[in-house]
């Protein structure tokens, strides 16, 4: 089939269950065998570390439909190695960059048929993930961990054709030098969600951070780098 002879399955940047998610459980000190499961819903306890103390890690990245129908995957092994830098400043066990790799190759292909056609600037798009998990009361690393890749069909991150959009200073830090700044970590996005709010109430699709030591240079937009 070429790349261009199917339906898109994308809502704009709206979450589109796929068929297959992949799964990988740390208990005992060891990884255990990733397996694909149809059930994107996740059953842990309570007290998990990443409910209370954001023990988490997760990465983005897409995979593009060619002319020719095949698939095409960009740099994801740099982002295996961003992936393990992330995991490894929260205290959590690393994934190998093989495995990662293998774990989004195995979830994409289990997906193929909602990588959106060639040529209509959409794509599938992968999110691999870590979480703490484990009855775990103090504030201390997980017993165990749940590694999880899940994807879906999207267009633009921002409404509409991909276009300039209008974006506002935010008057708050989004991660203080010497924190988690360097990783990609879910509480980093937490602490920007108020700025991201509040631009759009103000009519900009997004806010920029700047540098939180001397507030003079661009850092990066809410949702992404930022590139002048």
């Amino acid at each position: 089939m070429r790349g261009y002879d199917m339906i898109s399955k994308a809502n704009g940047f709206k979450y589109v269950k796929a068929n297959q998610v992949y799964m990988q459980h740390y208990r005992n000190g060891a990884w255990e065998e990733g397996y694909l499961t149809e059930s994107d819903r996740f059953t842990i306890a309570g007290t998990s570390t990443s409910l209370h103390y954001g023990q988490e890690a997760f990465e983005g990245l897409k995979a593009y439909r060619r002319q020719d129908g095949r698939l095409q995957l960009f740099r994801v092994e740099d982002n295996a190695k961003r992936f393990q830098t992330s995991c490894a400043y929260l205290m959590m066990p690393t994934i190998t960059v093989e495995n990662f790799v293998e774990a989004v190759k195995k979830t994409v292909l289990a997906n193929a048929d909602f990588v959106p056609p060639y040529g209509n600037n959409e794509s599938l798009y992968i999110r691999p993930f870590m979480i703490g998990v484990g009855d775990n009361l103090g504030l201390r690393p997980a017993p165990e961990y749940i590694f999880s890749v899940i994807v879906s069909p999207v267009g633009s991150y921002f409404d509409g054709e991909i276009k300039p959009v209008d974006m506002i200073v935010s008057e708050f830090d989004r991660a203080a030098p010497h924190g988690t700044g360097h990783v990609k970590v879910g509480g980093n996005y937490a602490a920007s969600l108020r700025s991201q709010v509040l631009a759009r109430e103000k009519g900009f699709a997004d806010a920029i951070f700047l540098d939180p030591k001397t507030h003079t240079k661009i850092e990066e937009a809410g949702a992404a780098n930022f590139f002048g």
